[in-house]
């Protein structure tokens, strides 16, 4: 295990912030004064040996390397702690994070949580630490108040989120997703949630119009003042946009290295190409980071559906969503056009605060920016782009269920396309964001041969979302069984049924309704 470390001091990707800020302090904060986003002011470096070791330890303690090498300001025997209980039986794989052959490239499964995506791999963690920094603060009395946690949802954060958060103490947590963007799984998994501290709101809009809602709320400081004066209350991220969230996810690329060349898939020291679905840019960054403190990796592989923002930017440097329409694709945790998290890569790749400031801002003022050439010349050194419309992401399902008998998800399937063209002579891993189960309708069409474009069949067209499932895998037998999270929605209460307007008025107007039930 490395040995404990200093504990790091957090920038402000804009600039804006004072004082010097610890891992405590920003995961508390969630997001900077002004919009920025929180980086480590330096990056630990594992040796190659200190990676392959973890080949031989559980995943907790995997986690907790790498948080201890990161200068998390707890002392080791909590951080140990709280990544046990976070990695521990609430996954229904003991491995957490398995790595698994399929033809010739491998597959990072990141959905044995209890909420069948990834985003369980940080927010079973997150929230520990986040109580952990509050429980440390209250005791120095540094801090008086408790927290509202706001989340902007594309689909799977959202359940992750308040799974995590239900019924902790000094927290409250509101989810606001895309009423008409997210699948009929998704949906039934948030507003079924249990908890006395958790609201769910859908919003009329888009996830970008969700994002930018709660976005202008954490802005509005007389919004703050309310909360604070009427409820004791301040508000948090549960987001990507957290420091919080994002630490978790360097820590699968590391286990995955390790598991990889342990099993003798890589020879220790020569890279790993990686491919990632991307909507926010967190998972992909996670990488980057992971790259920067040893783990060795290749190329790394953005890949988009038809929201391809992404692709663009990294082709050409011009980052342009003033013209572009949002596209709604099979895979609606990646129908983003604002990635958040590139501002962190940005900000890595220039030291620039100023020059972060000025691009965010005309983003947010004409909806484009323009990286300088020497930017663009870092960008091509590091990342490649691709993008899979609508209808290959479903033949692709089809295609390595045919070939292979493994069971993509949408978001899974255009990671594998794009790595399949992006091939080189290196390893590959594809990052697998989700079980096949939470997007049952789309998995049905794909199998089916049915066009994503094209309606349900009649014989189809009545089934509740988790019927679909058990039809299926009755298509697919052999494929990942459905998890027993998902398959007992049908006869779950739906607790949360109401719909705002977009924008920061229907996100304060939500909260304020609910904290004064």
């Amino acid at each position: 295990m490395p040995t404990m470390k200093n504990p790091t001091i957090y920038l402000d990707t804009r600039g804006l912030s004072e004082g010097r800020l610890t891992f405590t302090d920003v995961v508390i904060a969630g997001i900077a004064p002004g919009g920025g986003l929180f980086v480590p002011e330096s990056l630990p470096e594992f040796t190659l040996p200190e990676i392959q070791v973890m080949a031989e330890w559980p995943y907790w303690r995997r986690a907790a390397a790498v948080f201890t090498q990161f200068g998390v300001d707890l002392s080791s025997d909590r951080v140990d702690a709280l990544t046990k209980q976070a990695y521990g039986s609430n996954f229904d794989d003991s491995r957490i994070a398995p790595v698994e052959p399929v033809g010739d490239m491998h597959v990072l499964e990141l959905w044995h949580g209890p909420t069948s995506a990834f985003k369980d791999m940080a927010l079973q963690a997150m929230p520990l630490f986040f109580s952990e920094a509050i429980t440390v603060k209250r005791t120095r009395g540094e801090l008086d108040s408790d927290f509202l946690v706001l989340v902007a949802t594309s689909g799977d954060t959202g359940k992750a989120a308040l799974e995590g958060f239900a019924d902790r103490e000094h927290t409250a947590i509101v989810v606001f997703y895309p009423a008409e963007g997210v699948s009929d799984i998704q949906r039934k998994q948030m507003v079924t949630q249990h908890g006395n501290n958790v609201s769910v709101f859908g919003v009329r809009g888009n996830f970008d119009d969700c994002q930018s809602a709660v976005k202008e709320a954490f802005a509005d400081a007389e919004f703050g003042r309310e909360l604070h004066d009427r409820f004791a209350l301040r508000l948090s991220s549960a987001n990507s946009i957290n420091w919080g969230r994002l630490l978790p996810q360097v820590v699968y690329y590391a286990s995955a290295y390790a598991d990889m060349a342990g099993a003798g898939a890589v020879q220790p020291g020569l890279p790993i190409d990686v491919c990632v679905p991307t909507g926010n840019f967190g998972n992909t960054l996670g990488a980057y980071y992971a790259k920067r403190m040893g783990v060795p990796i290749g190329r790394l592989i953005v890949a988009s559906n038809e929201n391809n923002v992404l692709t663009d930017f990294i082709e050409t440097g011009v980052y342009d969503i003033a013209q572009r329409g949002f596209i709604t694709t099979p895979s609606p945790s990646m129908d983003i056009l604002i990635s958040s998290n590139l501002e962190r890569f940005l900000y890595e790749l220039t030291g620039d605060a100023e020059k972060v400031r000025e691009w965010m801002g005309s983003l947010a003022r004409t909806g484009r920016f323009q990286v300088d050439d020497e930017t663009l010349r870092k960008i091509h050194e590091l990342l490649v782009g691709g993008f899979v419309s609508n209808e290959d992401s479903l033949r692709t399902i089809a295609h390595v269920w045919n070939e292979e008998r493994y069971l993509l998800d949408p978001h899974t399937a255009v990671a594998w396309k794009v790595a399949e063209q992006a091939r080189g002579d290196r390893p590959m891993l594809v990052v697998s964001t989700a079980h096949w189960a939470k997007f049952g309708t789309d998995v049905f069409k794909a199998l089916r041969g049915i066009e994503y474009s094209q309606p349900m069949p009649d014989d189809a067209e009545e089934f509740s979302g988790v019927e679909l499932l058990h039809h299926v895998a009755a298509m697919a037998p052999g494929a990942a069984p459905i998890p027993s999270g998902l398959a007992a929605l049908e006869g779950m209460k739906e607790r949360f049924t109401g719909v705002v307007n977009a924008g920061r008025e229907g996100v304060e107007t939500a909260v304020l309704g609910w904290l004064e039930r």
